[in-house]
């Protein structure tokens, strides 16, 4: 995700979903459960579609780009769209450049980038700092140490290292009038997961533990249910899912169910990333927002 602040891209998402449906507990009728992986083009639609239908990444046809991934079609005129992503894109190339990986829309390097695996701790600090001087010292600039920070103390190119040590709504926290904002920001821009409670037509509740900020320190709060969209007028992206399932978020929108390794992955990168933010680095985010 992009820094919005930078590009003209609106401050206010769109509304989200808040209520649960009603009706209670609908299972849809429905055959054999499909249990194979998305292809790393399509998995790459599901995580950034979210942002990009918000306007704050991407192409600027996002209605083009999610039906890339209803479609599962992969042409010169996806990876255009793909590279569009100017939050996301470079990720993907340093992990697939770094570890030998010829496709950066591999599935391994696109699963590394949005939930995690062990391709991220291959890549090494030498790799990732070159990539954030390239990208970030000219746009940051005195700024920029700071943000090198997170490298030397241990961020690895996941998702949650660009939220938390990367994006600039962290340093809005200590503001009064920005904070609730920019907490709300943050918590939807991660991938955040959750366990399905209850699915009624295109939607679906979860609970799930959202961002808190307590004056000093982002932490997750206690698991509570929440209402996300898992299709469109029965059109979606994700795979089929069932109450219990654990589910990955990202904005509104169910991206993917997640089986116990991926589940773990996501926790253990977003922890990490959550660690630094906290205090792993000398101007940590909390850090510069209390000033």
């Amino acid at each position: 995700m992009d820094d919005p602040t930078a590009s003209g891209m609106p401050l206010s998402p769109a509304p989200l979903a808040t209520s649960p449906p009603t009706g209670g507990d609908v299972h849809p009728q429905r055959g054999e459960r499909h249990t194979e992986f998305a292809s790393g083009p399509t998995l790459f639609v599901r995580y950034a579609f979210p942002p990009n239908s918000h306007g704050y990444c991407g192409p600027g046809d996002s209605q083009s780009f999610l039906e890339y991934g209803v479609t599962g079609a992969v042409d010169p005129g996806f990876r255009l769209l793909a590279q569009a992503f100017a939050g996301a894109w470079p990720y993907l190339e340093l992990i697939a450049g770094a570890t030998g990986i010829e496709d950066p829309l591999d599935r391994r390097v696109v699963e590394a980038y949005w939930v995690g695996n062990p391709l991220l701790d291959r890549v090494g600090a030498t790799n990732i700092g070159n990539s954030m001087d390239d990208r970030f010292r000219f746009r940051a600039g005195p700024r920029f140490s700071n943000l090198a920070e997170g490298v030397v103390a241990g961020g690895v190119p996941h998702h949650s290292f660009h939220v938390f040590c990367i994006y600039p709504w962290i340093g809005l926290l200590g503001e009064d009038r920005h904070a609730e904002h920019a907490l709300m920001v943050l918590d939807r821009c991660r991938i955040r997961w959750g366990r399905v409670a209850a699915l009624q037509g295109d939607q679906a509740v979860v609970e799930s533990q959202a961002l808190q900020w307590d004056g000093r320190r982002l932490t997750l709060g206690e698991p509570a249910p929440e209402t996300v969209v898992r299709s469109v007028d029965r059109v979606g992206l994700g795979p089929e899912l069932e109450v219990g399932d654990w589910v990955s978020m990202h904005w509104e929108w169910v991206c993917d169910r997640l089986e116990p390794r991926t589940l773990a992955a996501l926790k253990h990168y977003t922890a990490q990333h959550l660690a630094l933010v906290n205090g792993g680095m000398e101007h940590s985010g909390p850090a510069l927002a209390l000033g």
